[in-house]
């Protein structure tokens, strides 16, 4: 037990249990050197995407502690923690108001001498509070979520759904890197339909495209295809380019100047070098309470996608509730350090993936190899090209399009969940990852209720010589039970289906409601209140005042579509009172499970079936017809044919079961539910 609750609260000593470090250490080592590579120049090319200068120290070391953090609450074997652009822009509507997130931030525009203005720095470290705030508060609400267990909703989202929300953030990451492809800025906007207004500010600024960072991508881009067809591996473990692009075009921009946007323009801007850690100005957290909110969800939830995704590769799981503790606990750290919100860096964690990683440790060196870089040779990395580190993250992100080639076999497969993946990609690209992760929640909630509550009917015919009962639909073998209706139910009887339900059963049975008269209401009505009235007269002991009439539940009874005239039964609860001219009285228990003699005079008699009925083989009935196995269109309609024994060719039509249906069965075996509603209704049927 104390194994159990260890292992539950620090994944950390599971893995390192298995840990198998012959096998799986050089791999984690690759696969951290790669990501830690990464994420130095990923880093600061943040700042410019963000429109908010963080120096580059802040960054590193809240990184390394939120990797520890991940490592030793995290259940992901693949997740690289970090900031994510997508996640962190949606800070920005909180700073709008500030002059320093005013558009001032654009290449070419800001320069180090702006924060000589007294102004100037007031609102710099006015902006870095407020970014505090939100990442401090949205740190502490997922923390609260996960002590409390409230992931529950987690169980709403399908894989359908989250391989859309991946592709389209997938794609919005590629509109981001856009900038450094092509070298020049453009002003980002956030909220809804932002995607297309960034798209056009693109083609209007891409006449001022840099060809040399052009160039760059194309070369960073066909090394990595060719890498990934050739599949190069050193002792089993595969060799990602990142690594070696990363440092030969390091070494190479060191010693040739190349006409492209590096790191180091960005440096240039951040006014330190490192700012120590602070608490949080608690006064500015009720300022932030719906961003931090919304950051929250959507950064869990993103973190939680991916893991999945990668969790369904390699045939583990991941615990939802643990993630939340997991991230949580992160973002409260890197509150500390005044970063931006942390999740799912997508790229990192696909390279960490394709690397080779097996385990956190992979992780663990990453964020080693971060911090390491970042203290003793961090300015050699500031002149790498944003071009190349744009094409290893477009490589790596490029995978998670590719259920947009399954689109066609979704649809033949499931049309609800083709339907779920449009509206939640759509939502995602047009209104943003908040906005568009509720769109898309709310819709496959209303579409998983919508597909639970339809009702099903099945019609149950007996397979011969079994005791065996099977649906017509599925199974051509059943024969029908001639005066046997059995149906079966699918699905949980509510309030939602219980109307269709008992319309699929009058259809099968052949008949339909008619409302009741008001003089038959009014009649009903005299002839309860004068049996009361007697009961009354005829009492002589003291006892209490009589209860008032029962409600009439049912106003209105069944009658035959064909024979609407003869046969119609009344669909009102009898039970609490006798109704003349029947033959016998039945409690109320008794009502819901038995039928009345009234509702057998137009019956044939048991007898007679037993003397034409075997569902083993046609038999010859007293009258010289033989029964034929019933088709579908006879079933449906209630009829059974008869050849003549005497002459084969001829049907006897005068044989026919249009109003001999004596039993009705209803099976509830798949039933998990049934409300009040639907007991109503089911128990009018039966009483019926």
């Amino acid at each position: 037990l104390f194994k159990n609750i260890a292992f539950g609260i620090f994944p950390i000593l599971e893995w390192m249990y298995v840990y198998r470090f012959k096998d799986w250490l050089l791999g984690d080592l690759l696969a951290g050197l790669n990501v830690g590579l990464v994420q130095v120049p990923q880093g600061l090319i943040l700042a410019v995407l963000i429109r908010m200068l963080i120096p580059p120290l802040n960054i590193s070391y809240a990184s390394f502690c939120c990797s520890l953090i991940y490592i030793i609450f995290g259940t992901s074997h693949h997740m690289s923690i970090g900031n994510f652009f997508l996640v962190s822009a949606l800070t920005v509507n909180v700073l709008k108001r500030i002059l320093f997130n005013s558009g001032h931030l654009l290449m070419g525009t800001f320069v180090r001498g702006d924060f000589e203005d007294p102004a100037y720095s007031v609102d710099y470290e006015r902006a870095l509070a407020i970014m505090q705030a939100v990442t401090f508060l949205t740190g502490l609400i997922q923390l609260l979520i996960g002590v409390l267990r409230l992931d529950f909703f987690t169980k709403y989202l399908p894989d359908t759904l989250i391989n859309a929300y991946l592709a389209a953030t997938a794609l919005h990451v590629m509109m981001s890197q856009l900038c450094f492809i092509f070298g020049i800025m453009v002003r980002f906007h956030c909220g809804a339909i932002s995607f297309f207004y960034v798209s056009i500010n693109y083609c209007i600024a891409l006449p001022r495209a840099n060809s040399t960072s052009i160039l760059l991508f194309l070369i960073c881009m066909v090394a990595l295809r060719v890498n990934k067809c050739i599949k190069i591996s050193f002792k089993r473990y595969p060799i990602e380019f990142p690594m070696e692009f990363i440092v030969c075009f390091t070494i190479i921009a060191n010693k040739i100047h190349m006409n492209t946007e590096t790191s180091k323009n960005i440096v240039e801007m951040i006014p330190y070098s490192f700012l120590y850690p602070e608490p949080v100005e608690l006064g500015l957290l009720h300022y932030v309470v719906c961003h931090a909110l919304s950051l929250s969800i959507v950064s869990y939830v993103l973190l939680l996608f991916t893991g999945k995704k990668l969790a369904s590769l390699h045939n583990y799981n991941i615990n939802p509730n643990q993630e939340l503790v997991a991230i949580g606990l992160c973002n409260l750290i890197s509150s500390f350090f005044k970063c931006f919100v942390f999740t799912s860096d997508i790229a990192r964690t696909v390279i960490q993936e394709k690397s080779g990683g097996r385990q956190q440790f992979a992780a663990l060196i990453g964020a080693g190899i971060t911090l390491l870089v970042m203290l003793k040779m961090g300015h050699y990395f500031f002149a790498l090209p944003n071009a190349v580190l744009a094409g290893i993250v477009l490589s790596n992100v490029l995978p998670f399009l590719a259920t947009v080639m399954d689109l066609p076999d979704l649809w033949k497969q499931n049309q609800h969940d083709f339907v779920i993946w449009i509206v939640t990609f759509l939502s995602v690209l047009c209104l943003g990852l908040d906005i568009g992760l509720l769109i898309s929640v709310v819709f496959t909630f209303f579409i998983t209720t919508v597909q639970s509550h339809r009702a099903t009917v099945l019609v149950l015919g007996q397979i011969p010589n079994t005791n065996i009962y099977r649906s017509f639909a599925d199974y051509r073998e059943a024969v029908y039970i001639p005066g046997v209706k059995i149906f079966q139910f699918c699905t949980a009887i509510t309030f939602v289906n219980v109307e269709e339900i008992k319309q699929a059963l009058l259809k099968e049975v052949d008949l339909k409601t008619v409302p009741l008269s008001d003089e038959d209401l009014r009649l009903l009505f005299s002839e309860n209140r004068s049996e009361i009235d007697e009961n009354i007269f005829k009492c002589s002991c003291n006892c209490d005042e009589p209860e008032p009439p029962p409600r009439i539940a049912y106003t209105e009874h069944l009658e035959n579509k064909s024979e609407s005239d003869s046969s119609s039964i009344d669909m009102f609860d009898c039970s609490p009172f006798e109704v003349p001219n029947t033959s016998r009285s039945m409690s109320e228990e008794q009502m819901a499970y038995m039928m009345s003699h009234s509702n057998l005079r137009h019956l044939i008699s048991k007898e007679e079936i037993e003397k034409i009925w075997d569902p083993s083989h046609s038999t010859i009935n007293s009258s010289g017809a033989q029964l034929l196995m019933p088709s579908p269109s006879n079933i449906e309609h209630g009829e059974i044919p008869f050849r003549n024994k005497h002459d084969p060719g001829k049907l006897n039509s005068d044989v026919s079961f249009i109003s001999t249906i004596h039993t009705i069965i209803l099976d509830f075996t798949m039933v998990n539910f049934v409300d009040v509603k639907a007991i109503q209704v089911i128990r009018q049927v039966s009483d019926s």
